[in-house]
């Protein structure tokens, strides 16, 4: 039996989409109007809303460009990537055009479901047009849907959805641990290549990031991490006012991914934008290992493929760092389809350099930092095909220069142009690097991630595997330099690997990219290209090994040859590690916000600090809502350490706090106004410990210190607030 496959809708028959289309555009109005007349259907608006938006403005898009024969992976994660760039730049232009027209709230439910239902109407009719003609159907076997292996890949995003549920509320990490353990297993299963057939892969990778993302991002009921929390003050800010402030100086505000994009999911949706920030962001960042596979495929194969893949998930920035960073988790969607375009040789020339304009243009309104990164990469690209005098089709002379007029000019003009002082600044920075401390260790911030020193053997085993890895990688490019014509890299992600390589190191070198854009983040991002030569490097290692033992019958005698085995073995070390699994296991200085609480909170006041640096408790949301919606004019200050400085702008978006707040640090020896209030939170009232931030040449660091030491500050202060886990002071 067969079924229409869903992620092909573009290979339909027209009149199947449209039927399909009509459907969804029903159910989108009628979930909304029965939530306006108070009959409220749970899940029912969020789930048909999610793939109204999502999918049908891509499909169309699709079929006005004559898009077919994709592949299931290219074809849908170009849909969901057009459909984002319409969502956005709709966006924006109702909140340019529409003011004039009177209408002072563009960015709100009516005229978002209004303007929306028009140009899902003029798509069809354009599709109609262009793409009447086309009568192809694509299929898949509901053998391959309902087998036991896809059934089981299918059941692991649960336990990560379970699991923190169970920490959240019964403050237990079994199924968590259980979720490691079985990821483990798959990607065992696959590096052995057994059981789960090769069209599964794609799934897999699929399952096990969204699984390792889900398994932090769903921790605790606010949002975890520094940046992110600011991301959600301005998106609120805009859903609140129903209008995008562009003037804002802000880095932030000028990002349409974290204003007007959640904006319009959450107004159809009908959903708090917090949890479109804890879940729809890492649902799009897990489709950016899955174009990873993709491009990766087309130049080696299948199971090479997979392990890039899981390479680049186990790697704790996919799960650590950039669950704090939405914009660039969207920027480096984006990042990935660019690549994808390279290999897509099904797309003609013509339309892949449209789509690479438009997916350029989506990452520049996403994220500043990656696409300055991305910009480095192009011209480096560049370069290195006019040195090889080697033909690009899309990285271009035209293509870099198009790509750099985007840039300057979405943050020359939008924030009040801080964004583009700022990169004017970093670049006379990187020209003084370069000449005067290019390659000085006492500049060499980025040298921190490779020196460090382990706390403890298993700590020192971690370092080395990453040290591992990364060997690999420079011995994978090597190969493909030396053999180039034998392998299946096209051109662009030759030059692309080569590029990244090259800004990899000069970020171990030059002090801006560590300061500016952590090593390791920097790092991250050029694994979306590097990764699979992580895997070809070590085979190429295993190879050499299993070539000199052969010498030696009795120790070769059934040792496993398959090479891509032993490098399974390594990167499922590698994430065992990197999950802090391992270190859970051994309690020994365990490191998982998910795995690890326990643990840590049995541990000295400094110890958990550190711990939960990026974690809100409730007890402080609740006493900082009760603060912002209590204090009086704007102009009375707050005085807060460091660690409840980090809640406060999440706690303004979840109140609709619009007035100017005055934040001011609090540690010993500050003076505070009577007219203040004073803030104290978990940290300080239960663990006793104050936070503040020092800068150094090395960086910011921590000073923490008895909370006593700030009595004399507080002391003869009226006590007008406290829940046990927050106190607030005021006056005298």
């Amino acid at each position: 039996m067969q079924i229409n496959n869903p992620f092909r809708m573009n290979d339909w028959k027209i009149e199947k989409i449209f039927k399909v289309i009509l459907a969804i555009q029903l159910a989108v109005w009628s979930v909304i109007g029965l939530d306006t007349i108070g009959l409220q259907i749970p899940i029912l608006r969020q789930l048909i809303g999610f793939i109204y938006l999502t999918f049908i403005p891509g499909i169309l898009i699709l079929r006005i460009l004559k898009l077919h024969k994709l592949s299931n992976i290219e074809a849908l994660l170009y849909t969901i990537g057009l459909s984002i760039t319409t969502l956005m730049f709709t966006g924006l232009f109702m909140n340019v055009v529409y003011p004039l027209f009177g209408i002072s709230r563009p960015i709100s439910i009516t005229p978002l479901i209004i303007t929306m239902s028009i140009i899902v109407l003029v798509l069809c009719i354009l599709s109609h047009v262009r793409d009447k003609d086309f009568s192809g159907s694509s299929h898949i076997d509901v053998k391959d849907v309902l087998s036991p292996p896809a059934l089981f890949l299918c059941l692991i995003p649960f336990l990560s959805i379970f699991g923190t549920y169970l920490v959240n509320f019964y403050h237990t990490n079994i199924l968590l641990m259980l979720l490691i353990v079985v990821i483990a297993a798959v990607a065992g299963l696959i590096g052995f290549n057994r059981i789960i057939p090769k069209r599964l892969y794609p799934l897999a990778v699929f399952v096990i990031a969204l699984s390792l993302l889900y398994h932090r991002s769903l921790l605790s009921m606010y949002l975890i991490g520094t940046d992110v929390r600011v991301e959600y003050y301005y998106h609120a800010m805009v859903a609140l006012n129903g209008y995008w402030d562009s003037t804002i100086a802000s880095s932030c505000n000028a990002m349409l991914s974290d204003t007007i994009l959640p904006t319009i999911y959450s107004s159809l949706l009908n959903m708090d934008g917090l949890w479109l920030f804890k879940a729809f962001y890492p649902f799009i960042f897990s489709l950016v290992p899955l174009g990873l596979y993709q491009a990766c495929r087309k130049q080696t194969d299948e199971r090479v493929a997979f392990l890039s893949a899981f390479f680049f998930v186990s790697f704790f920035v996919f799960f650590v760092d950039m669950i704090w960073l939405t914009k660039q988790q969207l920027a480096e969607f984006f990042f990935v389809l660019l690549i994808l375009l390279m290999t897509s040789e099904k797309v003609d020339l013509t339309k892949r350099r449209l789509l690479f304009i438009v997916f350029g243009a989506s990452m520049v309104v996403s994220h500043y930092g990656t696409s300055y990164i991305f910009m480095l990469i192009l011209i480096l690209a560049l370069a290195i095909h006019h040195f090889m005098k080697s033909e690009s089709k899309i990285v271009t002379t035209s293509s870099v220069l198009i790509f750099i007029t985007m840039v300057f000019s979405w943050y020359m003009y939008i924030g009040a142009g801080t964004i583009f002082e700022n990169i004017v600044h970093i670049g006379d920075h990187i020209y003084s690097s370069i000449f005067t401390e290019f390659l000085s260790p006492e500049a060499a911030e980025g040298l921190r991630y490779l020196m460090i020193e382990p706390v403890s053997p298993l700590h020192q085993i971690c370092k080395n595997l990453h040290h591992l890895t990364q060997l690999f990688i420079i011995i994978g490019i090597i190969q493909l330099i030396l053999r180039r014509k034998e392998m299946r890299f096209y051109p662009e992600y030759f030059a692309f690997s080569i590029a990244n390589l090259g800004i990899l190191i000069m970020s171990m070198s030059v002090p801006f990219f560590s300061s500016a854009l952590r090593t390791t983040r920097l790092y991250h991002i050029t694994l979306i290209t590097l990764a699979p030569f992580c895997v070809i490097g070590g085979e190429t290692i295993f190879r050499m090994i299993l070539k000199v033992l052969k010498a030696f019958k009795p120790i070769s005698q059934g040792l496993v040859q398959d090479t891509k085995a032993f490098i399974s073995i390594i990167l499922i070390l590698f994430m065992l590690f990197n999950t802090g699994f391992i270190y859970e296991v051994t309690k020994d200085h365990p490191n998982s916000l998910p795995l690890s609480q326990e643990w840590a909170n049995k541990q000295d006041a400094e110890t958990k600090v550190g711990f939960y640096t990026n974690y809100a408790r409730e007890s402080e949301v609740v006493g900082q809502k009760w603060l912002l919606k209590n204090k009086g004019n704007s102009s009375e200050k707050i005085y807060l350490d460091l660690k409840s400085q980090f809640s406060i702008s999440m706690v303004r978006g979840i109140t609709g706090c619009t007035a100017d707040v005055i934040i001011k640090g609090l540690s010993k020896g500050t003076e505070v106004p009577e007219d203040a209030y004073i803030y104290l939170g978990y940290t300080n009232v239960v663990d006793g410990v104050i936070t503040e931030q020092r800068e150094e040449k090395t960086g910011f660091h921590w000073d923490i210190y008895n909370v006593s030491e700030i009595y004399p500050v507080i002391e003869g202060r009226n006590k007008v607030y406290s829940n046990g886990g927050g106190d607030i002071y005021y006056g005298e």
